[in-house]
């Protein structure tokens, strides 16, 4: 009896934990959600959680603004391209490290996951002078060109374990039954790596639409190429009002494209995190 009741006790407090963690998570979302159906002078004079007279004007005047609809475009833009150069290149250099054995490989493995380490703000400044040398500064296309020196390294350390992790026997098969290194890649091992090419490229995706710092800092100059994140920074309000609820409806906006992705390759996503946990 002690013992069911400690088992009980201690499933009891498993499941506190969990309703607390999952309320710490989600509570700043669904206030924010609250208040972005409202207007700012209710903000300020309303202390509710829920709305008492809500309203779409936020969402309304958004969507009818030209400027907030081409950030998002730019957003989504620079971050299908930097997934899809992640995904591409990611997986190649992966197949190598992760099937090849040459000298070097574990050092060169090292390095890419040493990379993942170092804080944007390190590399900023050189970056700024490449940019500006390449005359791409104040466009896209350096979003496009910096964002996967972040997202790259951890693509090929995430799908190097996955090529790793595939029996020998098929790729052994394959080449004997006549098919090129490049068919035996493409053809037979990139689609046994979907689920970790699906958890990658979300991951990569969420981190390029989410990106701040490189995005103000390449596109200050130019309203025309900047990403949704800085363009909500930027939002203004009237006098010394701060536009909250027109800052919450945008956050709202912003997290609906990666809510959605995710509940359609959630499965993938399950696999892709799973994949590898048990072995035998």
């Amino acid at each position: 009896m002690r013992k069911q009741a400690l088992g009980l006790i201690g499933r009891v407090f498993f499941w506190l934990l969990v309703l607390a963690v999952a309320f710490y998570t989600i509570a700043p979302f669904i206030y924010a959600f609250s208040i972005s159906f409202r207007t700012n002078s209710q903000v300020l004079v309303e202390a509710r959680y829920l709305p008492e007279d809500p309203s779409l004007i936020n969402y309304q005047n958004l969507f009818e603004d030209a400027d907030f609809m081409r950030t998002m475009f730019n957003s989504a833009l620079v971050a299908s391209v930097t997934v899809l150069f992640s995904l591409v290149v990611g997986s190649f250099a992966a197949y190598a490290l992760g099937r090849v054995r040459f000298k070097g490989r574990m050092m060169v493995l090292y390095t890419v996951l040493a990379m993942t380490m170092f804080p944007q703000i390190s590399i900023l400044s050189g970056l700024f002078s490449i940019v500006n040398d390449l005359d791409i500064y104040g466009s896209t296309v350096a979003l496009m060109f910096t964002y996967p020196i972040f997202t790259l390294p951890f693509t090929v350390w995430v799908l190097t374990s996955f090529f790793q992790g595939l029996p020998a026997e098929i790729e052994q098969a394959a080449l004997v039954d006549g098919a090129t290194p490049f068919q035996t890649f493409w053809r037979i091992l990139v689609p046994l790596t979907a689920p970790a090419l699906v958890t990658t490229g979300l991951l990569a995706f969420i981190s390029a639409w989410n990106e701040y710092l490189f995005a103000l800092t390449f596109t200050l100059v130019s309203k025309t190429s900047q990403t949704v994140p800085v363009a909500i920074a930027n939002f203004g309000g009237y006098g010394f009002e701060v536009p909250v609820a027109d800052r919450a409806a945008a956050t709202v906006i912003v997290t609906v494209p990666v809510l959605v992705l995710v509940l359609i390759f959630q499965r993938r996503i399950i696999e892709g995190l799973t994949a590898g946990a048990v072995k035998g």
